[in-house]
């Protein structure tokens, strides 16, 4: 999981770049829903549209772009490479763009955007309704069983079908619906509405001893609906393979380290906040409250913008003792074990800097939770002196903590710069307490050396991709 965000890169080294072959999915005009799309584009009045695709679509995007163009006469440019998560709106890249809509294809977060019109078009992927069906009674073959049938996006066209065949038979079954972006008032009381699914929950009086069945691959999607529902047992239906099981991942021992990762959060003096989007809305508000808790607990923060996170990128912050990633639903749960630090979520954060929030076996991966007016917001309890304030041991070291939110927090560093003279003309220089820490590293990456490299001519070089140059085999010893 540490690829969340992106593929090792392996596929796209050894893909061989041609002319656009028909997708294997035959109709394009139905798999990409041409009509839909093109009325949302001339209903809009849009003249520049980004087309954001993810990795897997790519080879389709000239033809798609180009059919778009010729139906609605508006100017079309491919997003290919994503500034963070493909589940994202990029709406970074369209704005670069001059973009004025965004059609966004392929498997969705349905994060709400800030700014642009989003039409989502996921990719109607083919469904085998008998053999779900059967698997589904399989799985439950008890009619009066209280269940909630859940879907990948890609498969949401099919639910219709599928309820069609399972009403019937099972009084007290319940299909989600696909809710693309905040809807235009607050979800009625007896609604549950997360992850861009929405589904009654008053006929089966409530979620407690009620089952959860999801079809579409394993993937963060479904690891999300687990620990967030973490008191229903799952089963899914893979249709690619056909196949459905009980799903076996031990929740407990998921959310054990988690909890985990909330007791490293509380030794931590040092917190990097990675900003990992820019397009799902209040994702501002959230580094703000992040910022303000990190402050009134006394540890010092940075706010890290390095686009997709890998492991060689944040070994760079040697300084930084732990991670929380500001970042979709899906993508926040980010496995850190290969990385050199830990990477926790903004509610395990707020599990470790806020007393006032305790442990109830609730799970939020969607950081707009834990805004102010949000379900599930805990405002700060009131500063205590420094000497009535109670420290706590760590269950880790052993060690003691100096207590959280005392009134006198630890000294920060300078809000933003200080200045100092450049040179001996008096001229100003802003310098940084981050930059100076880096500039006394032993090691700062390229140097640019001006002057001081010899000049040569180019000379021809390899050939090729670097898993298999042209020449290699073919040099004598």
């Amino acid at each position: 999981m540490a690829t969340a965000f992106s593929s090792d890169g392996e596929a796209a080294l050894r893909r061989e770049l041609g002319p656009v072959a028909a997708a294997p999915r035959g109709d394009l005009d139905g798999f990409y829903e041409m009509g839909r799309a093109a009325a949302f584009v001339r209903g809009g009045g849009f003249r520049k549209v980004a087309l954001q695709f993810p990795d897997e679509l790519l080879a389709d995007a000239a033809t798609v772009a180009a059919r778009m163009e010729a139906a609605t006469g508006a100017e079309m440019y491919v997003l290919g490479d994503t500034t963070y998560g493909s589940c994202c709106v990029d709406e970074v890249a369209a704005e670069h763009a001059g973009a004025e809509a965004v059609l966004h294809y392929g498997p969705a977060c349905l994060s709400p955007c800030r700014k642009l019109p989003v039409l989502h078009i996921f990719g109607q992927q083919p469904l085998d309704i008998g053999r779900c069906t059967e698997a589904f009674r399989e799985l439950y073959p008890d009619r009066q069983t209280r269940v909630v049938v859940l879907s990948d996006v890609v498969y949401a066209h099919m639910m219709g079908e599928l309820e069609q065949q399972l009403c019937p038979e099972y009084p007290n079954i319940v299909f989600s619906r696909v809710v693309c972006g905040d809807p235009p008032g607050p979800a009625p009381p007896r609604e549950m509405q997360q992850f861009g699914r929405q589904f009654p929950v008053e006929a089966l009086g409530g979620l407690q001893d009620c089952a959860m069945f999801y079809v579409g691959a394993e993937g963060l999607a479904l690891t999300s609906f687990m620990l967030t529902w973490n008191r229903c047992p799952f089963s899914s239906f893979d249709p690619a393979t056909g196949r459905s099981r009980r799903e076996t991942l031990n929740v407990n021992r998921a959310l054990m380290r988690r909890l985990y990762l909330v007791e490293r959060a509380r030794d931590a003096r040092v917190v990097g906040i990675l900003v990992g989007t820019l397009g799902v809305a209040g994702y501002l508000a959230v580094l703000q409250h992040l910022r303000e808790l990190l402050r009134r607990a006394g540890k010092r923060s940075y706010t890290l913008a390095v686009g997709k996170p890998n492991p060689a990128k944040l070994a760079n912050f040697l300084e930084v003792d732990i991670f929380v990633l500001v970042a979709c639903a899906q993508n926040t749960l980010l496995d850190s074990s290969e990385f050199y630090r830990p990477i926790v979520t903004p509610y395990e954060l707020e599990l470790a800097c806020n007393p006032a929030r305790e442990w109830t076996g609730n799970y939020f991966t969607d950081f707009r939770d834990l805004l102010p007016g949000a379900c599930a917001h805990v405002e700060l309890p009131p500063a205590v002196p420094a000497a009535e304030a109670v420290p706590d041991v760590s269950l880790i070291t052993g060690e003691i903590r100096a207590a959280h939110l005392c009134d006198h927090p630890a000294p920060q560093l300078p809000p933003s710069t200080a200045l100092t003279c450049r040179d001996q003309t008096r001229a100003l220089a802003e310098i940084s307490p981050a930059a100076s820490f880096l500039e006394s590293r032993s090691w700062r990456g390229l140097e640019q050396q001006l002057g001081q490299t010899p000049i040569s001519k180019a000379v021809q070089g390899r050939r090729g991709i670097a898993i298999a140059y042209e020449d290699e085999g073919h040099e004598q010893p």
